[in-house]
């Protein structure tokens, strides 16, 4: 006779949820960020008061941004452990669901819980219940279903015998990994059953490397073999199979120049002489410049995004052709790319053994060369005798630059610094996260405290523009709460800066970007030292790039959060690097700067090829 136990439904789940392993004998589920309100707060919060700090629970400001938080976790122990994010019904849920979109983009695992109408519909329609006038089964929750890696709702207390074990399957899922939703009817979470005891018995959940199809490496080595110009752009794909080594040494080997993609950033150093910096929209012109000659371009855990492409315009050889090492079919098959399935880490053993002795002809190390001494001279500190104009986004990435140290990670998101700091930011293996799969703005601040609680041995270092800040900061307050140390550097140029340039390149007019071209009746004056100040972290205005240097170096003795506040000029681009992004410019009805720009839009859009 089996022995069961009588639990609520939420007891149940969060029960279950503290004994899943992972192989180094630490829960998946690290712990639980929660805001709580009608939908979830007497079933799932008092479950979780219950079971205490076998699955802790952390307070969060907003329900987008705790989920930011839990997702920046995620890709910083590179999707071996994770966070759940309960919410109540109604505008808590939808809250999440552009977290749990940003998460799906990047293929991270996180575990959204929001509460949901009742499963008895007798209170129907609940408070805050969204009513759909031809489904009686919708709800709002339903708008998880685009952006979740796999979704279910609980409607019966034993849906959790099936529906747990299917959550954590997809979340170690190396192929297919996302967030997960399970839309939890809130008279259901209080409802009592009889769960088998075997149940909760510890699990440990392994993350599987899949190997290749032995005809898909050797396919794929004949490739290599006969290419007379290779290139590899390492995405964030080697990052999570954990095959940095694994690249260089391939890289080394077999004299194969490699390019680094926002996602795959940091997988190895810059110091390496194959590493020819990023490739596309905001990469340096090094790696442009292979990328556009080379006949055999090899993807290595990339799904070759439209920046990593420059929308497809970038890769200019006539004669070439796309290889894609991938877990998943569907990005391995991208394009036409030749396809070799599996985990990049064991292909990459595969596939150096097939090659043997092979080496890839000469690289051009000059055009290395010239990109770091462009890199040097706009990062440079403006000279002491120079006019006090107020500093580019470049000269503050230099300044972070000459104090970071081996342990230093920087981070962004949206705006400008992501694609500064691409073509620019010189990293330490392991020192970049960018989460540029979403573009999110507002991930900043909240992502900054996610990735600290994952490494707090880490000095973490926040780039975050006025707009972004202003969006979504309020989990500084959190990060207070709980002495999480990180440093914020906010450049305030009075505006969305990014947007406006690029209004700019394609044609258009400078209009509701920055706060001087937006239709208002007194310009703000918003002081970000006051206001973060306010929220308890330690918050001070910097006049100069030397100064700026300095505060950053005074952080590292502060347990809370440093917010270093400077103006900077919201005109000058990187001028470094760049490629043409597929941005539509209207065909008709503009004045002549309109007209220009689409003679340029059509001279570029000529390059795409997206089909082979």
């Amino acid at each position: 006779m089996t022995t069961t136990i009588k639990l609520t439904a939420a007891q149940a789940m969060v029960k279950w949820l503290s004994v899943q392993m992972t192989e180094n004998g630490e829960r998946f589920i690290e712990g639980v960020w929660a805001i709580f309100g009608h939908g979830n707060v007497a079933g799932i919060g008092e479950a979780l008061h219950g079971i205490g700090e076998a699955l802790p629970t952390w307070r969060g400001q907003n329900e987008q941004t705790m989920a930011h938080a839990a997702i920046a976790y995620a890709k910083t122990l590179k999707r071996r452990r994770a966070h759940a994010v309960t919410s109540s019904i109604g505008p808590g849920a939808t809250n999440m669901v552009t977290a749990c979109a940003l998460a799906h983009v990047n293929r991270l695992p996180v575990l959204f819980i929001p509460g949901d109408i009742f499963a008895n519909r007798r209170p129907e329609p609940v408070l805050q219940q969204i009513e759909d006038m031809s489904d009686g089964t919708v709800s709002a929750n339903d708008c998880f279903r685009p952006v979740s890696a796999y979704f279910d709702r609980i409607a019966r207390p034993e849906h959790l015998l099936t529906c747990l074990p299917r959550a954590l399957s997809v979340m170690t899922d190396p192929a297919n990994c996302g967030p997960v939703t399970l839309a939890f009817c809130q008279d259901v979470q209080a409802e009592l059953y009889d769960y088998p005891k075997a149940f909760f018995e510890p699990k440990l959940w392994r993350i599987r490397r899949p190997e290749p199809d032995p005809r898909e490496v050797a396919d794929l080595a004949d490739a290599i073999r006969a290419a007379r110009k290779p290139v590899i752009i390492s995405g964030g794909g080697v990052l999570y199979s954990e095959a940095e080594a694994e690249l260089a040494a391939f890289a080394d080997k077999h004299h194969i120049p490699f390019v680094e993609t926002q996602a795959g950033k940091g997988a190895n150093s810059w110091e390496h002489p194959l590493n020819f910096g990023s490739p596309g929209v905001t990469g340096s012109a090094s790696a442009n410049a292979l990328c556009a000659e080379a006949d055999l371009v090899i993807g290595i855990g990339t799904r070759f995004q439209d920046f990593t492409t420059g929308s497809w315009a970038l890769f200019r050889n006539p004669a070439r052709r796309l290889a894609s090492i991938n877990l998943a079919g569907y990005d391995a098959t991208k394009h036409s790319a030749l396809p070799c399935v599996g985990d990049a880490k064991v292909t990459l053993m595969r596939l150096s053994p097939a090659l043997g002795a092979h080496r890839g002809p000469d690289v051009d190390a000059a055009s290395r060369a010239d990109w770091l001494e462009t890199v040097a001279r706009v990062t440079a500190p403006p000279p002491a005798d120079a006019p006090q104009n107020l500093p580019t986004d470049a000269q503050v990435i230099g300044a972070v630059q000459r104090v970071s140290a081996q342990n230093s990670v920087v981070m962004c998101a949206a705006g400008t610094m992501p694609g500064a700091l691409q073509v620019l930011w010189q990293s330490a293996q392991g020192g970049y996260h960018m989460e540029y799969g979403f573009s999110c703005m507002g991930y900043e601040v909240a992502g900054a405290m996610g990735i600290k609680l994952a490494r707090p041995d880490k000095e973490v270092i926040c780039f975050v523009g006025d707009g972004s800040y202003m969006m979504a900061n309020s989990e500084l307050a959190t990060a207070v709460m709980r002495r999480v140390p990180y440093t914020v550097v906010l450049t305030d140029n009075r505006g969305y800066g990014c947007i406006n340039r690029l209004q700019i390149e394609c044609g258009g007019a400078e209009f509701n970007n920055m706060y001087k071209d937006c239709n208002v009746d007194v310009q703000p004056e918003i002081d970000f030292v006051a206001h973060a100040a306010s929220m308890g972290a330690h918050a001070e205005k910097v006049g100069s790039i030397a100064e700026l240097e300095a505060r950053i170096i005074a952080a590292r003795g502060r347990n809370i959060p440093s917010i270093l506040v400077i103006d900077t000029d919201a005109v000058p681009g990187t001028d470094a690097g760049g490629h043409w992004w597929d941005v539509a410019v209207p065909e008709v009805g503009g004045p002549e700067r309109l007209e220009r720009a689409r003679a340029r839009y059509n001279e570029n859009a000529a390059h795409q090829r997206v089909f082979d």
